[in-house]
């Protein structure tokens, strides 16, 4: 007789926002400053989305992704992006074996729960196709068959703005599967100084010691959290506002392509784990406004006469959200 599995309760109320922040605090051990990051990062573990993470050399996009893992008892992967990687290096191959004249899969290291895809604007756009089907359905597929992967997955891609020799911008169709981008910019005064001190004394490595994060969450924690977030009320009245967001931008002046309907749908998956990180359990317009950024900044291109004024689309959402209407309670 074949047993299955009892379906994992939702997480909810007071247990869920407890959960995510304890969370926060363990990473927060090796991730110092930039609280905004590691929130945009906690939002997405809880939706189940993937996120883009880029800042210049030495800010810390590894150690962040490292952390997380440390907290939480999930398989860990790690891929170099590089010019010479191969589609088939991420997400596995058919191998002949000699001895018994059969094909056998070799699982790539993207059947994992946390997956670090370092540098990933360094591989060609052939190598970073590698993540679409996963970064979307869940699974891979190998010589025409399916292999699922085990919720939960969620993928991490770091990316550097200032090189630009030998690297391949992300083709949109692979940027807009990220539900946020995240900026990771040089920390204030006294963070740097607190990092300078956790590193240099009695050390002689070179990195944070992760040993001080303590692992706290297991897979099915993380799913029961995902489910109570799901659950996050929503007024129709705030999916209309997130709604007229993205369609704001596909007529705004000065963006020459905007958010399509994966932008409306990330903006609500989105704000209900700022919620929860409120300590809520109903969304606010204020949610949707505070990762609007995140949310739409790689989703939108700028007409070239605004970049060339140095403009950001940052800027450009700026002005589209002071002029969107926001419900009224």
């Amino acid at each position: 007789m074949t047993h299955v599995a009892a379906p994992t309760p939702p997480m909810t109320g007071e247990a869920l926002v407890e959960r995510a922040n304890a969370v926060r605090e363990q990473v927060a051990k090796a991730f110092i400053g930039q609280p905004d990051v590691l929130d945009q990062i906690l939002i997405a573990l809880l939706v189940g989305g993937h996120v883009l993470i880029e800042g210049v050399p030495g800010l810390g996009k590894t150690l962040l992704v490292r952390a997380l893992a440390q907290a939480l008892a999930l398989d860990y992967a790690r891929v170099q992006f590089t010019p010479d990687l191969m589609p088939s290096d991420v997400s596995g191959h058919a191998m002949y074996d000699p001895k018994t004249e059969t094909f056998n899969i070799r699982r790539g290291p993207v059947f994992t729960n946390l997956l670090l895809a370092d540098e990933i604007n360094r591989a060609p756009a052939k190598t970073q196709s590698a993540l679409l089907e996963v970064m979307q359905e869940g699974q891979v597929t190998i010589e025409g068959r399916a292999f699922p992967l085990a919720p939960p997955f969620m993928a991490l891609a770091t990316q550097n703005p200032v090189e630009q020799e030998g690297t391949y911008p992300l083709p949109e169709a692979q940027l807009d599967r990220f539900l946020f981008k995240v900026l990771i910019g040089y920390p204030q005064l006294e963070d740097e100084k607190r990092m300078v001190d956790a590193i240099t004394t009695g050390r002689s490595a070179n990195d944070f010691d992760l040993s001080q994060v303590r692992q706290i969450l297991a897979g099915t924690d993380i799913i029961a959290m995902q489910q109570g977030t799901a659950m996050v009320h929503v007024d129709p009245a705030v999916i209309d506002y997130a709604v007229r967001i993205a369609a704001a931008s596909r007529k705004w002046p000065g963006i020459t392509m905007g958010a399509g309907p994966r932008g409306s749908i990330a903006l609500v998956r989105g704000a209900r784990a700022q919620a929860v990180l409120q300590g809520r359990d109903f969304v606010m317009p204020d949610d949707v406004r505070e990762i609007a950024l995140p949310c739409l900044r790689h989703r939108i291109l700028l007409a070239p006469e605004l970049q060339i004024e140095g403009q950001t689309p940052d800027d450009a959402l700026r002005a589209l959200l002071a002029k969107v209407e926001a419900p009224r309670k």
